[in-house]
């Protein structure tokens, strides 16, 4: 008998849970979660996967190694609930691969891993498409109508985990940009310094001195910087006052 519940307190915990970040969140940690969450969380579900599509690249997380395997296979035969689901933007699934007729070499793929039911979740996001598949050792274990409650729920909550993500990921690239920014600022006043006190020229000379080199050479102000700099070092270090 199939179940018509999908949603358990639990679930709905964990998938809010997912748009909660912190320093080492990112996106295969996030579809890692997901996985997790949906292997332990809804009745009847053995293992489940997810595939992240941006530009055509694609990032596979699942409950089990096995179940990565079996959706690279599915990628690779063409055919399959989550091919489907990603083709025709719907929800896909075989209530028995044993007795489905219309992916054989999907459902011998599946057979083989000991799958017998497969539901598969298209989920549009921002910039993104995710799909979402649940499996079972059992036939008939996602009922049509839990799979629509669970589909709302997991657009819902990837909805909010995903802008969160995209939010976070941002933020983390402007502080790196700043950082390199800072660090190469730093650079190039060290190497300010030391063309002063070679040349005993003004710091504004300095800087014109570094920024035509650069030009001539064709490198970045702040690389040109790191190599003087370096090169100082070297030096002071094999002079005999040097530390």
């Amino acid at each position: 008998m199939e179940s018509t519940a999908l949603i358990t307190p639990g679930l709905a915990r964990d998938l809010a849970a997912l748009g909660r970040l912190g320093e080492d969140t990112s996106m295969e940690s996030v579809l890692r979660g997901l996985t997790t969450a949906l292997a332990a969380g809804v009745p009847g579900c053995s293992g489940a996967s997810a595939e992240h599509w941006r530009d055509q690249r694609v990032l596979v997380s699942g409950s089990h190694s096995e179940l990565i395997m079996l959706v690279e296979g599915e990628r690779e035969v063409g055919e399959g609930p989550s091919v489907e689901a990603r083709k025709s933007g719907a929800r896909a699934s075989v209530s028995d691969v044993l007795t489905d007729s219309r992916w054989p070499r999907y459902d011998a793929l599946a057979t083989r891993l000991g799958v017998r039911a497969a539901l598969a979740v298209p989920i549009d996001v921002a910039q993104a498409q995710l799909v979402v598949c649940l499996y079972s050792v059992r036939p008939g274990a996602f009922s049509p109508q839990g799979a629509h409650s669970l589909t709302d729920m997991l657009t819902e909550q990837l909805g909010v985990a995903m802008a969160n993500m995209w939010d976070f990921e941002e933020v983390r690239t402007d502080a790196a940009q700043l950082q390199e920014a800072l660090a190469g600022r730093s650079l190039i006043d060290q190497a300010k310094g030391i063309i002063m006190q070679t040349s005993g020229v003004s710091s504004e000379a300095a800087f014109e001195e570094l920024r035509r080199i650069s030009q001539h050479h064709q490198v970045k102000v702040a690389d040109l910087a790191r190599l003087l700099v370096e090169e100082h070092q070297r030096k002071s270090r094999r002079s005999p006052g040097g530390s």
